[in-house]
């Protein structure tokens, strides 16, 4: 190459076939199946090895592999490196024998993992700005017969400042839990920045007498992402707030829970026959105490009854937990394309901390979601949704419901204002929307939900009379017309008089195609080929940059040959 110029030795289509080979080569350090760089540095810890040695030494960009199948006893510290390359902590098992991204870890994968326990403390505990992490192919668990209280402890929630929160740190196709018999408090304590957990299996978080959760963060201020993972505990499966963050006025922000399947085990509820005999306490399946920017979707939440709590499956309930943070608030949560069923209740929002000041919990969205068997025989009120004191821009919109209570429930000194309900299926049962003190329809609606939007539902049972115009109001649920309302084909028939008679001219109640869609493969943590896009292509991105590099070096040689003829003919 003469001054960025083709040689003449070198044909012009020659060189551009080089410059297309070299756009596809692999640039030194990528990783494999997608995951953070992989530089050349690696560390073998052979069984009985001295893991935190290989922590202490290691440099960004290197790889910590442990032996499949062996037991590591800690704990460990997360020291605190330079540079923003990953240091990886994985199982020695190659990635071809691991589950592919996208798949989630199961019980057929454990022989593969790498076991790393502890007696006490956490298995792993980040130092004061610790970051750039990434674990692959683990199981994290204390010590046969131990309790911890959190098996995995990033950022204590004592932090004063964003630049001490660990950051950066990721949990991929890990095995995370307490222990069988005595339980664990926590799988993950959530207090950092940038943090994802994906592909995983979290279980077996259980405590007597206390919260425990399978994730929970109140000190940390995002992003989380967690994707595609197995979530169980007692308390509440995934928890953001409870405990006051000591970095002013820090809210956990942008939050992403997608394509999990949170549960509570039938072995734990004390009526069932399975009960295996310790009385956990138990809640719920997903709550937000403070948050901001929330995206909630193609989840399936399951099984969830009265113990410490009623049974409410879903919660946006602001707290300023022990009256240290009045900046605390739930703003602008978006939860769709959701399964949620076998519960006391569906949702629960609340506007104000009845307890302590706080900020106004502001725009939720609820929208495109299946919920069904939300039953008193689960706990509860069997009601669709309770929306409390003082909330502004509650929006729950296409959803399709069956329960066997109310269809909302108002309560508290403050009305709920901004309210819209719209395009929803959810039979009137007893009482229907239903404010505390007044009567059923628009008198409860007056007075809790002053000036709302109620459009286009379909309430079968209610009395027409009591209830706004521009709804419909069916005798029974056989009369919405349901593809198989027995065998819980919850779409419209074709003859459904609710088909395209939404406020948008779609069907009401929700898409079931697309949270089908959304949820497929999502208990079994798997992708379907409909369930959202795939791992995204270079391809696309490099094709046009190809292109312009192949015309860039054409024209160039172009240039180049016209200048040495001009030369040979005596040219200018």
């Amino acid at each position: 190459m003469l001054g960025g110029l083709p040689s003449a030795s070198v044909p012009c289509w020659l060189a551009a076939a080089m410059m297309v080979s070299l756009s596809f080569t692999v640039a030194p350090g990528a990783g494999a199946a997608g995951g953070p760089p992989y530089p050349s540095g690696t560390v073998d810890v052979p069984p009985g090895g001295d893991l935190q040695a290989a922590l202490n030494q290691a440099l960004p960009g290197d790889i910590i592999r442990l032996a499949a199948g062996a037991t590591y006893t800690g704990p460990y510290t997360l020291p605190v490196k330079t540079g923003s390359a990953y240091i990886t902590i994985r199982t020695d098992a190659s990635d071809a024998a691991l589950p592919p991204p996208r798949t989630r870890v199961n019980p057929s994968h454990f022989p593969l993992l790498a076991r790393v326990v502890a007696p006490y403390g956490s298995v792993f505990a980040s130092a004061s700005g610790a970051h750039h992490y990434r674990f692959l192919g683990l199981e994290l668990a204390p010590t046969p017969g131990t309790f911890l209280y959190n098996v995995v402890l990033l950022g204590n929630g004592a932090e004063t400042a964003v630049a001490d929160l660990p950051h950066d740190i990721v949990f991929d196709r890990c095995y995370i839990h307490g222990d069988p018999v005595a339980g664990s408090r926590r799988g993950i304590a959530l207090n950092g920045r940038n943090i994802t957990v994906v592909d995983s299996r979290i279980s077996d978080l259980k405590e007597v007498g206390a919260d425990s959760q399978a994730l929970a963060g109140w000190g940390g201020a995002g992003p989380f992402t967690i994707v595609n993972n197995y979530l169980e505990g007692a308390g509440e499966n995934v928890l953001f707030g409870g405990a006051d963050a000591n970095i002013p006025g820090l809210l956990p922000t942008d939050i992403v829970v997608r394509h999990n399947h949170v549960y509570k085990p039938l072995r734990w509820r004390v009526s069932d026959p399975s009960f295996e005999g310790t009385h956990w306490s138990v809640k719920n399946l997903f709550e937000l105490k403070v948050g901001r920017q929330v995206v909630v979707e193609g989840n399936v939440f399951e099984q969830n009854w009265v113990d410490a709590q009623v049974g409410t499956a879903i919660l946006f309930t602001v707290r300023n937990q022990d009256g240290g943070s009045p900046w605390s608030q739930i703003d602008h949560v978006t939860f769709r394309d959701n399964i949620v069923r076998h519960a006391g209740d569906g949702f629960n929002v609340l506007g104000y901390d009845n307890n302590y000041a706080s900020r106004q919990t502001n725009n939720i969205t609820i929208s495109n979601n299946l919920l069904y068997d939300l039953n008193v025989s689960w706990g509860g009120w069997g009601a669709f949704a309770l929306v409390l004191n003082g909330t502004n821009r509650v929006t729950l919109d296409h959803n399709t419901v069956l329960q066997g209570g109310h269809v909302l429930i108002g309560d508290g000194p403050t009305p709920n204002t901004g309210f819209t309900f719209t395009n929803n299926i959810s039979p009137h049962n007893e009482y229907g929307v239903f404010g505390s003190g007044r009567a059923s329809g628009n008198d409860s609606l007056d007075a809790y939900w002053p000036g709302a939007v109620f459009r286009r539902n379909v309430i079968p049972g209610a009395p027409a009379a009591y209830y706004p115009t521009d709804n419909f109001y069916p005798a029974r649920m056989a009369d919405v017309g349901f593809t198989d309302l027995a065998g819980a084909d919850y779409h419209l028939a074709s003859g459904s008089p609710y088909k395209g008679a939404g406020s948008d001219g779609k069907d009401i109640g929700a898409d079931i195609d697309a949270v089908e869609s959304a949820t497929c493969g999502a208990i079994n943590g798997t992708y379907c080929t409909s369930s959202g896009p795939s791992e995204p292509s270079s391809l696309p991105v490099l094709l046009p940059i190809l292109l312009v590099v192949v015309a860039v070096v054409l024209i160039l040689c172009a240039l180049f040959l016209a200048r040495r003829r001009r030369r040979r003919t005596g040219g200018a």
